[in-house]
């Protein structure tokens, strides 16, 4: 069990490396842009399912709430969390529109849309991705390797690992440095 453990580390120790190593650049240009529409009024939607609908409550959260700082609230709706919305959109249409509408609803141009999906496919979020370009926001996905969700988004933040665990693991981490850098730069922290 020991040796599991110190493996189960040592391998997400590396997959985070990995992964921040290659994308600070994107990982930077993405929290200035959020800070931009934070600043200017707009919002932040978020949407994906089991684990990663999890994260976009905890992500929206944080900026709603706060991270690290003592500052105003900033608008961000995990588009996970109206249950009536969710099951009356899944029993009137499809469980692939629960969030698609949503955006329609909610999404005005030059709003932020964050996609989570581990696989890159899943059909709820790839729809409502589609609707998010269709209606002008900026398409932030977080995905693993593979999957449509690559090749749809304006920022793509694709974990190469094939152990979800390891996704996730990276996926919480990438927001929690966005929510920092976001805060830094719309309230001028170094």
């Amino acid at each position: 069990m020991k040796a599991l453990i110190r493996q189960t580390v040592q391998d997400a120790i590396e997959t985070k490396q990995k992964f921040f190593a290659t994308h600070e650049d994107l990982i930077e240009t993405c929290a200035r842009q959020m800070a931009e529409i934070f600043d200017t009024g707009r919002k932040l939607l978020l949407f994906g399912n089991g684990g990663s609908a999890a994260d976009c409550q905890h992500i929206a959260a944080e900026f709603v709430n706060r991270f690290q700082m003592e500052r105003k609230p900033l608008p961000a709706i995990a588009l996970t969390c109206d249950t009536s919305v969710i099951t009356s959109i899944g029993n009137d249409y499809s469980f692939d529109e629960i969030f698609s509408k949503q955006i329609q609803a909610l999404g005005h141009k030059k709003d932020m849309a964050i996609g989570i999906s581990t696989s890159g496919n899943s059909a709820n979020v790839i729809r409502a991705a589609a609707v998010a370009k269709e209606q002008g926001l900026t398409l932030v996905g977080f995905s693993g390797a593979k999957g449509k969700l690559k090749e749809m988004s304006d920022m793509a933040f694709c974990v190469d690992s094939p152990v979800t665990a390891r996704i996730q693991e990276v996926h919480i981490t990438l927001g929690h440095i966005l929510c920092d850098l976001t805060e830094r730069m719309l309230f001028h922290v170094k």
